[in-house]
């Protein structure tokens, strides 16, 4: 055995079947004797294996495999690993689906596999694998899955069955080490000679580690499972094996079988699947990326949450079928389901005036390009000429430090002449910015920037500093002068004034800025708000980006003379594209409530705007603090010429106070979202005629903007969205929208990207969540997002009309309606701000109780007040109800009556 290990570990046993264990069908067990073979001189013993496999299960539902899927584990599991991808392939094929044989494999050494006594390096492994699948006369067509270890066996499989294979897919897997990273470090500890023995052969600790670090913890009766086959040392010599057999440096055995398959990955011109679970300690995102990089035609999907044992974590099997219908529907390759194709005849987004051509048309104006009012000497002006010279010394700076076309560059700033230049020069020299605000709160974050992978940061200091202290990736730019300690404590390699003074004798010295990138060349990655679940990465076009532009100019005629305040930093990054000057007001923009009036009136002054953009909750402040406005700042706000407000529901009663602190303006709420930012539109008028003319539950968000289809899909009584799309009145479902300007795709999530196209049929459409109806008139009603949709036994109910209703009950400042119990017979509960507030959360006092459910309109099993409800970081306007959901579940059962 090899060195660390000892002498019980090459103990032999003979292949056995596994006992009775949970959700494993005795019937998919077998164990086939693979004969003894010559290799390398020497002749080889016969060896049993033990395997699962649905053959005979799809000879019983009297159905022939369309192909086979070869699943090979990793250390220190086993096949049983793949249960669920074995019982859903049957379900999948017993409802008519394509009916895929599974066949899951214990390796030599492991599972209920025979123990040889002898190494298994990866060369013998891979060649094992390939001596069973002769001895089963396994022919084309052959999808491999594979996990840990067992993904790499399987990809040496499939580089050396080219004329079997049709598809790869993989779990948490890894073909190289990189020369200038160390190996994880659970995995430099486990090979340290004095414990690679204990660790991992004379005690289970390695397979007790492994198991204790699925998110949620495994089930007692699962966790034994897996413990099954490793009972007692004698078993264990396997475990001691795979983790001695990793090739830590070039010098190690299995190092020239390795590259062999890092290499021949590189070259399989078959689909690809990359499954990864992100809170993995040993397959980090470095793995990730190199798999990507190999096979830049894999669709890759992140569950976040999810840690190393994938397959236990997360729908793996779910995610696996859906892909394999969509790319293998008969078990040959087929232009996939929502892909992403352009309709014939129909043109993408005209990318044919980049997004920085104002910028470059006011080059030469000495005009106000932006204000900074967040600054200890009062507002800062920064003119076209100045921003325009400045973007493109920095665009240079960057290409002079390495910054490269499709270079991933996150902008841990906030809003203000910094983030605008480096956002500005970033894509014009074809980069991909990555916009993850702290709006998304610390976590949020953090999650964000590790899922986009940067290979470049640019920060301020706060942002550098989470950044070092949370370990997010990417070389750093620091937007500040730092003392020489400060900036090798947080590993700052220029800052963004060096990059300009660089590239600007780049371009002295007669150096060119490269040629605008092509419409479909990724530009941003923006993040969804996480008010609903960990934020998303949402990616955008240069040609999708600049369409957002254009549909923002054409319906609020923005553009060169408007003066823009913008308290949403999206809206805020969009003015110099527009061309119009912009201010971000002085605010936290982790905190939208922050706002004042007097900050926005010194905002409209000083850039002499006309047009004024909030979040619902910096516009409720704003009217809140008004009465400290002085005379001058009212004037000021009279001048204001449109103002909207969007991120959220807003009220007609909020527009209508907002209206009277800029009684010259025109109020609107634009409907949309990080993926679509502008879908619909409506203006107070019309939400005031949309109430007095209709009962519709819901609030009104206007009709479709320019270019934008807006269309239903129904709920069943389940609350899904199953009907066929239909633009008919009055039909409550999810709404769908397509348009120019909806974003190219989610980041490393091709599930959940599946998922938002699936029964759409225009490429450009996106299934919102959100759920609503039109009206006769064609006007849009949001009444609540799909997963807050309650299934009471007497039908579904969308949450936003009760609440609604509640929030016009006197004392009611907010309301939050929130189903608790099993679907379909669920309960609704109704959760108030009060206009008193109270310091603790109760039930609802008689009298209250009593006018809220008169008003509701709905049946409520309760009622009760809080002293505030739970929303989303970013806009502190989204009422996060799943977790009102889960409080209320709790407090109603007799737990603890804590703040939601």
């Amino acid at each position: 055995m090899r060195s660390g290990l000892p002498r019980v570990a090459a103990a032999t046993a003979p292949a056995t079947l596994p006992p009775p264990l949970p959700g494993l069908d005795p019937t998919w067990s077998r164990l086939v004797t693979v004969p003894g073979t010559a290799r390398g001189g020497a002749a080889r013993p016969d060896r049993t294996w033990h395997l699962l496999d649905t053959a005979g299960s799809l000879a019983a539902l009297g159905v022939e495999p369309v192909g086979t899927i070869l699943c090979v584990h990793g250390n220190p599991t086993w096949s049983y690993l793949w249960r669920s991808v074995l019982r859903t392939s049957l379900e999948v094929a017993a409802s008519g689906g394509p009916a895929w044989r599974v066949v899951a494999v214990d390796q030599l050494g492991m599972g209920f596999s025979e123990r040889t006594g002898d190494a298994h390096g990866l060369a013998d492994r891979v060649h094992d694998l390939g001596a069973l699948t002769d001895e089963l006369g396994l022919t084309g067509p052959v999808v491999t899955l594979g996990h840990d270890w067992g993904g790499v066996v399987s990809l040496g499989w499939a580089v050396d069955h080219p004329d079997l294979v049709v598809a790869v897919t993989t779990c948490n897997t890894a073909v190289h080490q990189p020369d200038d990273a160390p190996i994880p470090a659970p995995l430099r500890l486990a090979l340290r000679p004095e414990l690679l023995g204990r660790a991992t052969v004379l005690t289970p600790a390695f397979l007790e580690t492994t198991l204790a670090i699925a998110h949620p913890r495994l089930d007692r009766r699962v966790a034994d499972a897996f413990r099954a086959p490793y009972r007692g040392a004698a078993r264990r010599g396997g475990i001691g094996g795979f983790v001695a057999d990793i090739p830590v440096d070039a010098g190690h055995a299995s190092a020239p079988e390795l590259d062999r398959i890092a290499a021949g990955v590189a070259a399989l011109d078959v689909p690809a699947l990359i499954l990864w679970g992100p809170r993995d300690p040993v397959f980090l995102e470095r793995y990730l990326d190199d798999l990507v990089e190999r096979l830049p035609q894999a669709d890759v999907h992140r569950f976040e949450g999810a840690g190393h044992l994938l397959p236990e974590d997360a729908d793996v099997a779910g995610a696996l079928f859906e892909w394999l219908g969509d790319h293998l529907p008969g078990g040959h390759a087929t232009t996939p389901a929502g892909a992403r194709l352009q309709a014939d005849g129909e043109r993408g987004p005209d990318a044919s005036r980049p997004l920085w051509a104002a910028l470059d048309e006011l080059r030469d104006s000495d005009g106000p390009a932006l204000v900074e009012m967040a600054t200890k000497d009062g507002p800062r002006t920064i003119s076209w000429r100045l921003l325009a010279r400045r973007v493109d010394e920095v665009a240079a700076g960057l290409l002079d430090v390495g910054v490269r076309h499709g270079d991933r560059v996150s902008l841990l700033v906030t809003p203000g002449a910094d983030l605008t230049a480096a956002l500005y020069a970033s894509v014009r020299i074809a980069a991909t910015v990555v916009v993850a605000d702290a709006g998304l709160g610390i976590g949020g974050l953090t999650r964000a920037v590790r899922g986009a992978r940067p290979d470049w940061v640019i920060g301020a200091l706060p942002g550098l500093a989470a950044a070092r202290a949370l370990g997010w990736p990417g070389r750093r730019i620091a937007t500040i002068a730092l003392p020489g300690a400060a900036r090798r404590a947080l590993r700052v390699e220029h800052t963004l004034a060096e990059v300009a003074r660089r590239g600007a004798r780049r371009l002295a010295a007669g150096a060119a800025l490269p040629p605008a990138p092509a419409a479909d060349t990724p530009a941003a990655v923006l993040f969804t708000s996480g008010s609903t679940g960990p934020a998303k990465g949402v990616v955008y076009t240069h040609g999708q980006l600049g369409a957002v532009r254009d549909a923002l100019a054409a319906q609020y005629d923005v553009g060169v003379g408007t003066g823009l305040v913008a308290g949403f930093a999206p809206f805020a990054l969009l003015g110099p594209a527009l061309g119009a000057r912009s201010v971000a007001p002085d605010m936290d923009v982790t905190a939208p409530r922050t706002l004042t009036a007097r900050a926005v009136a010194a905002s409209v002054a000083a850039a002499d705007a006309t047009v004024v953009f909030l979040s619902p909750a910096a516009l409720a402040n704003v009217v809140a603090t008004a009465p400290a406005l002085t005379g001058a700042e009212r004037a000021a706000l009279s001048r204001v010429r449109l103002f909207l407000s969007a991120g959220a529901p807003v009220s007609a009663s909020l527009l209508a106070a907002a209206t009277d602190l800029m009684p010259n303006a025109t109020a609107h709420t634009p409907y949309g979202m990080t993926e679509g930012l502008l879908m619909t539109d409506v203006d107070l008028e019309g939400v005031r005629a949309a109430a007095d003319s209709s009962t519709d539950d819901g609030i009104c968000v206007g009709r479709p903007a320019t270019n934008v289809r807006v269309r239903i899909a129904p709920l069943d009584d389940a609350g899904r969205p199953t009907g066929a799309l239909t633009d008919e009145p009055g039909v409550t479902g999810e709404i769908v929208v397509a348009a120019p300007h909806v974003r190219d795709h989610y980041d490393r999530l091709w599930r959940t990207d599946r998922v938002s196209r699936l029964g759409v049929d225009d490429p450009r459409g996106h299934r919102t969540g959100d759920v609503g109806h039109l009206d006769a008139a064609g006007r849009l009603w949001v009444e609540g997002r799909l997963q807050h949709v309650v299934t009471t036994p007497h039908g579904v109910v969308t949450p936003v009309g009760p609440e609604q209703r509640i929030e016009g009950v006197p004392g009611v400042r907010r309301a939050g309606v929130a189903g608790i119990g099993p679907s379909g017979t669920q309960q609704l509960v109704a959760v108030v701000e009060t206009d008193r507030g109270v310091r603790r959360p109760a039930l609802a006092e008689p009298a209250l109780a009593d006018a809220v459910r008169a008003a509701a309109a709905v049946t409520l099993a309760a009622v009760l007040v809080v002293p505030a409800l739970p929303t989303d970081i970013r806009h502190n306007s989204k009422v996060d109800r799943t977790r009102l959901s889960r409080w209320a579940s709790s407090v109603l059962a007799g737990g603890r009556m804590v703040r939601p």
